[in-house]
């Protein structure tokens, strides 16, 4: 969900000299102007309606953003590298400083050119998760010379630090304790206050968790909340931040109220679930029946966010749990954040389509399949490997793919997305005149994810995308144009397959043939950077701005 710009940033500003040094020096010497990537974010002033949340729920939801603030200075340690002066840099910052650190940093770049030019040669930064100096080879290294400590030293929960010639896992209850501990006790007076049962299970076992590290039951009593319009997600969650391994969760908070009328409009699609699974072009080895298929569909309106979820490319719906154990009892529940999604549509997306498609494509890029897509997206998550099993082992797509998961996950869903759209066509559940719509908004929203680099798990599966497509004749390019012009059978075809070949690669656990394939595709050429540099005027994505209290 998030990308890792800020570790990058960090880390080259610790290491171009010995000296303190500010953003402004470390861009310099990276070869990027800061300023002029701050300038292609848009920021929204975000004004959520919660006029209709009574006296008790606005007060539960003053605690949770309070709560969530308690995520940024988690985040910001979570990402940086083991230095002495950043962290002193941290620890002398005050709220509104952190979040213009936020804003300064994880800016997203314009294009994949400006991207490598940052990065130059650097291997994607391990984060504050793990020692600065420690690879991944030394640390594979180590984990097979000492198998009785691969669980906590791989444990979403835990930081991995040096004692001696000895790595040892520090759980992030005590690593963090300094902010978990005020947003246990926010967490648990936000419980005694509200009047819903469910909702005040989960906040009273989401602070149990912040104190143990163990939140299964907190993630079960999640997925249970309703009757109520406040929607909480706070926690360890994505694993992105995580450059060296791809297991260590990051902290992160959405805090948002939901809007029942049009979450019941979407919610008959959670009753295909299964038929989707069975639908997928694979073999039935590959198909998982496993998981639960009663997962709730929510839309919602952001009111705040915190930790990983505030820098860098923002999110317009989650599908969360991520634990394999609550997705095979109960699914999983996906949440569309409504502002965030139209006002990347009205400032990005619309603009975008006619620099991207033929005029007589452009148009029928439409904000309703941005939404059914974002959907889909989300549903996919839920469908194809999740435990697996590898040479009789049992294990997780999760843990065979490490550092290129993410990213084989986020194409995984992109594409599953759209196949599944074209499945509730054949099923009568969308109108399937509008199927040249679907594609072409999908085939826009290539461009739209890309510009985000191929550094970021969203871009590079994008770029997989764009050229995997391209190599099956889904679209072509007039010259005269200098536009692109999609062949909608073929781009049909060209899902399928491309639907097909992740899906295999998840279910066989096939870390080496999974990185082959992303180096084969992550790649963008002549055409696609041209139409990319004509969009210098979009912004490249939103920072929304959100009250800090309702």
């Amino acid at each position: 969900m998030r990308p890792f710009i800020l570790a990058a940033l960090l880390a080259t500003s610790a290491c171009t000299t010995g000296t303190t040094q500010g953003p402004t020096a470390a861009s310099q010497a990276g070869g990027y102007d800061l300023a002029e990537a701050r300038a292609k974010i848009a920021r929204i002033e975000m004004r959520p309606d919660t006029s209709f949340l009574n006296a008790e729920e606005k007060q539960v939801v003053n605690l949770l953003i309070e709560a969530a603030e308690l995520m940024n200075p988690i985040y910001l340690r979570q990402v940086s590298v083991d230095n002495p002066r950043i962290r002193a840099d941290i620890a002398a910052t005050n709220q509104p400083a952190l979040l213009d650190m936020f804003d300064l940093h994880f800016g997203p770049w314009d294009s994949l050119e400006e991207n490598h030019a940052f990065y130059g040669t650097q291997e994607a930064p391990v984060g504050g998760f793990y020692p600065a100096d420690l690879t991944k080879e030394a640390f594979e290294a180590y984990l097979t010379a000492n198998p009785s400590e691969r669980d906590a030293l791989t444990s979403p929960y835990t930081v991995v630090k040096r004692q001696g010639d000895k790595l040892v896992a520090v759980p992030y209850a005590q690593e963090y304790k300094e902010w978990l501990e005020p947003a246990a006790k926010l967490l648990e007076k936000a419980a005694a206050i509200t009047s819903n049962a469910s909702l005040k299970k989960f906040l009273t076992l989401r602070a149990q968790a912040f104190r143990t590290d163990d939140y299964y039951e907190s993630e079960l009593a999640w997925m249970d909340v309703t009757g109520t319009p406040i929607e909480a997600v706070i926690g360890p969650y994505e694993v992105y931040t995580d450059g060296l391994y791809g297991t260590k969760t990051a902290f992160e908070a959405f805090i948002t109220v939901q809007n029942p009328e049009e979450s019941a409009a979407l919610a008959k699609y959670k009753n295909y679930l299964r038929d989707m699974e069975a639908n997928l072009p694979v073999a039935e080895k590959y198909k998982n029946f496993q998981r639960g298929f009663a997962s709730p569909i929510l839309v919602a309106e952001q009111v705040h966010g915190g930790g990983d979820n505030v820098p860098g490319v923002q999110t317009v719906a989650f599908n969360l749990p991520n634990d394999e154990r609550v997705r095979e009892a109960k699914g999983a529940k996906k949440v569309i954040l409504e502002n965030v999604l139209g006002a990347k549509y009205e400032r990005i997306l619309s603009p975008m389509a006619p620099l991207v498609l033929h005029a007589d494509q452009a148009p029928l890029v439409t904000k309703k399949y941005m939404i059914n897509e974002t959907l889909f997206h989300e549903l996919s998550h839920s469908l194809g490997p999740g435990t697996i099993k590898v040479n009789g082992r049992q294990t997780t797509v999760n843990a065979e793919l490490k550092d290129v998961y993410s990213a084989s996950e986020e194409c995984k869903a992109d594409v599953m997305g759209v196949w599944n759209i074209l499945y509730m066509m054949q099923r009568g559940e969308l109108p399937v005149a509008e199927k040249e719509q679907a594609l072409a908004t999908y085939f826009a929203g290539i461009f739209r994810a890309v510009r985000f680099g191929i550094d970021e798990a969203h871009g590079r599966g994008a770029a997989v995308q764009y050229s995997y497509l391209q190599e099956k004749g889904a679209f072509t390019w007039d010259m005269s144009a200098k536009r692109y012009r999609i062949d909608y059978p073929k781009m049909e075809a060209g899902i399928r397959d491309l639907t097909a070949d992740l899906v295999r690669l998840q279910g066989d656990g096939d870390y080496a043939g999974m990185k082959a394939f992303f180096d084969r595709y992550a790649k963008l050429d002549g055409n696609a950077r041209g139409v990319l540099a004509t969009a210098g005027n979009i912004p490249v994505d939103i920072q929304p701005i959100y009250p800090s209290r309702i």
